[in-house]
């Protein structure tokens, strides 16, 4: 019996490993809990009744901003970044196979935006449009071009600045995802379909696509997820029309009232929803994959 018996460190192991989890996702389910408060409800515990007023509240955009407007923003941007990130990092890691000239500067340079802060990064760029916005008004001004000098405002905006910012973070993780998967790709498999007749586009459509398939609805998921409460990189360079996340921290010192824990629950529940597409996603495709390589 007693060689059955747990050791005194696997307790104390466990008990820190609770506690880690407990601090992790403690705040989000105290957030959720609150969310759930009566009209009388407050931001601190104990519950003053139990419903879902605060959703209905923000259901019906009765709050201090445009909620769903940001909403709106900020998933079209998510999707965007998503598509961009998982094209451009398939590319890039399918690529990077070979050596050509300025591989390592061009490595280097894109996984540099990981080092830098992100407050550093937006404000770069930002930096940029606004030498873009004088170039262009200057421009016009010498030019005589009214319309455009009296009409043009900045090119600052969601799918310019606030795009080319949101790629700087999701980016590196897609390409060192990519990087990766292609450092230990079976090789073999093109060649054999190389020596069938098959030509380099249906090597890359029948063989190459289908084993990457899982990995690659991991980048998706990376650059959507990442998209979608990134804060930093996007304060200064998203230009007027601000994202959920911006709304979000803003409302942190206006609102008062458990509507601001709704609204952290609905943004903490699409991120939980795109993690269980993407792990269906990556069962569907492992099964398409196996189902190619034995058929």
């Amino acid at each position: 019996m007693d060689e059955d018996r747990r050791p005194l460190t696997f307790w104390l192991l466990g008990a820190f490993f609770a506690l880690f989890v407990a601090f992790l996702y403690g705040p989000t389910l105290t957030i959720l809990v609150l969310s759930f408060q009566g009209p009388e409800g407050g931001l601190t515990f104990p519950l003053r009744g139990l419903s879902t007023h605060w959703y209905q509240t923000l259901w019906a955009g009765a709050g201090v901003i445009d909620i769903w407007a940001s909403f709106r923003r900020s998933l079209r941007l998510g999707v965007v970044v998503m598509v961009l990130t998982t094209v451009i990092s398939l590319l890039a890691g399918y690529a990077f196979r070979r050596r050509f000239f300025g591989q390592g500067l061009l490595f280097n340079l894109t996984i540099a935006s990981l080092i830098v802060p992100s407050i550093v990064v937006s404000l770069g760029i930002a930096l940029e449009f606004r030498l873009l916005d004088d170039a262009v008004k200057a421009f016009a001004e010498e030019n005589g071009v009214e319309w455009l000098s009296e009409g043009y405002a900045t090119a600052m905006g969601l799918f310019t600045s606030g795009l080319g910012a949101h790629l700087t973070w999701t980016l590196p993780f897609g390409l060192l995802i990519m990087f990766a998967v292609f450092n230990r790709f079976p090789n073999d498999l093109e060649e054999a379909a190389r020596d069938l007749g098959a030509s380099p586009w249906q090597v890359f459509r029948h063989v190459v696509l289908p084993l990457v398939a899982p990995s690659l609805v991991g980048v998706a998921l990376f650059g959507f997820t990442l998209s979608w409460d990134e804060i930093a990189r996007t304060s200064q360079s998203i230009g007027d029309a601000n994202t959920l996340p911006l709304e979000l921290q803003g409302l942190t010192s206006t609102v008062t009232t458990p509507e601001i824990y709704a609204l952290g629950t609905v943004v903490t529940g699409v991120s939980v929803l795109v993690i269980a597409l993407a792990f269906v996603g990556v069962s569907i495709a492992k099964r398409r994959a196996a189902k190619r390589v034995l058929g």
